[in-house]
């Protein structure tokens, strides 16, 4: 009695403890990646913009522009590339919905054999396909799991995947953007805001995926960093000669 009633705390703690994030939803990477895209892609373009020797009012344009221009692009090509994965996704799930409707008896052998390759009894296995495979809806979802490794229930939504990227890169881009806006006239209050908006960005990933966030905060700065360094260079080198 001793032992089960130590085993039994031990079994309830692992129980409420042994969950996981959600790691498939359509919202996490277009939004994280968007926010990246914006701060690194605008502070780059402003920069170069600036390091032409250009006027104040042209560097805000050329920022408002590559939000608008960016967010407009990433919301587009997400929308895009999320469609055309689930539409391929769910003409795999018709192919093998028309086979449990024509073929039953060759798709529950196929399962039990996959549970036999996995170390399943051959009695056992069959005898779970067949009591898995008796509703068609049930059957599919598990050999799409199976097979494909993909859960029809739980598909990425293109539309959240495109307002995902467009708020998160219009957020990120309005960034080096805002102390112009806010009465600055210098670069480098933007240059300050948008490095500080990247090592957050960068931490802020970091605790999602449970990395080291003062490493992915320097990482993501020193990425920025460069980006917007390169591309002044480059500005000052085309202002010179250009003008």
């Amino acid at each position: 009695m001793a032992i089960i009633e130590t085993e039994a705390p031990l079994h309830e703690a692992h129980r409420d403890n042994h969950t996981h994030r959600d790691v498939n939803g359509g919202w996490l990477r277009p939004a994280v990646f968007g926010a990246m895209d914006g701060l690194v892609s605008n502070l780059a373009l402003m920069t170069g913009v600036a390091g032409g020797a250009a006027s104040q009012h042209t560097v805000v344009l050329s920022g408002l522009a590559g939000l608008a221009a960016g967010a407009f692009s990433m919301a587009a090509g997400e929308y895009t590339s999320v469609a055309s994965q689930r539409e391929l996704v769910e003409a795999e799930l018709d192919v093998e919905r028309r086979e449990l409707r024509r073929h039953p008896k060759d798709e529950e052998a196929e399962l039990a054999a996959l549970y036999v390759s996995r170390g399943v009894d051959p009695d056992l296995a069959r005898d779970v396909a067949r009591q898995l495979s008796r509703d068609p809806e049930q059957a599919l979802e598990i050999h799409a799991r199976e097979e494909l490794g993909i859960d029809p229930g739980d598909l990425p939504s293109p539309a959240v995947a495109a307002v995902s990227s467009f708020g998160s890169f219009a957020l990120g881009a309005l960034l080096p953007v805002l102390p112009y806006l806010l009465g600055a006239s210098a670069l480098w209050p933007a240059v300050l805001l948008a490095l500080l908006g990247l090592f957050l960005c960068g931490a802020v990933v970091a605790k999602v995926t449970a990395r080291s966030w003062w490493f992915s905060g320097l990482r993501q700065l020193a990425l920025g960093g460069a980006a917007a360094g390169v591309t002044y260079a480059l500005g000052m080198a085309f202002g010179v000669a250009v003008g």
